[in-house]
C-alpha cells in the first residue's frame, strides 16, 4: 500500500523536523560553509534541480545500481525526496565545469537513526570521493546526535572501502549475500576505546580502518 508508507513517510519528516530540524539547519549553515573540498562544491539536494540529478543517475552504468538501491532515480521521486526533512542529502560538484560527481544521503528517522549512502559518477571513481562524502555524512548526522547505520555488500570493493577509510564502525550483524549491518561509531565519543584496533565480543567488534576480508529492518537496512 504505496499510500500509507507516503503517510508514514510524511510523519517521520515532520517528527524528525521537530526533534532535530534546528540542529540540523543550524550545523549545515556553518559546516556546508566552511567546508573545504578543494575543487568541489557540496550542495543540499535542495538546492539542485530535480531534472540535474536524474541526468546524474542515467550517466552511471547499469553495475552501479547493483548494490545501489535505495530510492527511485525519476524526476517526481527526486522531488519528493527534497521535500522529505527526514531525508537529507548533498551532491559534489566539480567546481571546474559544475557536473555533479557524487551524490549522498542520510535517511533519518526521528526515533534517532539514520542510514547513509552515496554514489560516485563513473568518470570520477578511484579520487577519494566516497570517502569524502562518508565524512560528511558522518559529521553532519554524529553531529547533531543521530546513531549512523550503513548495509555494505563485501562484493561492492569501492564501496565497502570507502565506508571502512572514513569510519570507525561496529560490526552489528552479518546478513545473507554477504553483507555486513554496521552501525558508525562517534569517534569523540569513543577516544578511549578507539585506541585499541578491534574492541568487542564474539557477536560484535569495533573496527578502525581495518579490512574484514580476512575475518569470516527490512527497508531500513537496505537504504545504503
Amino acid at each position: 500500500m504505496p499510500w500509507l508508507w507516503d503517510l508514514v513517510s510524511l510523519l517521520n519528516s515532520q517528527f524528525f523536523q521537530m526533534r532535530y530540524g534546528k540542529r540540523l539547519s543550524f550545523f549545515e549553515h556553518d559546516f556546508l560553509a566552511d567546508r573545504d573540498c578543494v575543487g568541489y562544491n557540496v550542495i543540499s539536494i535542495r538546492d539542485v534541480d530535480a531534472d540535474e540529478m536524474v541526468d546524474f543517475f542515467i550517466r552511471q552504468p547499469g553495475e552501479a545500481y547493483r548494490f545501489f538501491k535505495p530510492h527511485g532515480f525519476d524526476a517526481l521521486s527526486i522531488r519528493k525526496l527534497q521535500k522529505d526533512r527526514a531525508f537529507w542529502a548533498y551532491v559534489l560538484k566539480d567546481a571546474a565545469n559544475g557536473k555533479i560527481v557524487g551524490y549522498c544521503f542520510n535517511r533519518s528517522f526521528f526515533h534517532g537513526k539514520g542510514f547513509r549512502g552515496r554514489m560516485v559518477d563513473i568518470d570520477y571513481r578511484g579520487k577519494g570521493l566516497g570517502t569524502m562524502m562518508n565524512r560528511l555524512l558522518n559529521e553532519v548526522g554524529l553531529g547533531i546526535g543521530l546513531r549512523l547505520f550503513e548495509t555494505v555488500s563485501k562484493e561492492n570493493i569501492a564501496s565497502y572501502r570507502s565506508a571502512i577509510s572514513a569510519s570507525a564502525f561496529k560490526v552489528v550483524e552479518e546478513l545473507p549475500h554477504n553483507e555486513l549491518y554496521l552501525e558508525i561509531i562517534n569517534e569523540m565519543k569513543s577516544k578511549k576505546e578507539m585506541n585499541k584496533n578491534v574492541i568487542g565480543g564474539a557477536k560484535t567488534s569495533v573496527v578502525r580502518l581495518q579490512s574484514l576480508f580476512s575475518a569470516s529492518i527490512k527497508q531500513e537496512r537496505r537504504v545504503a
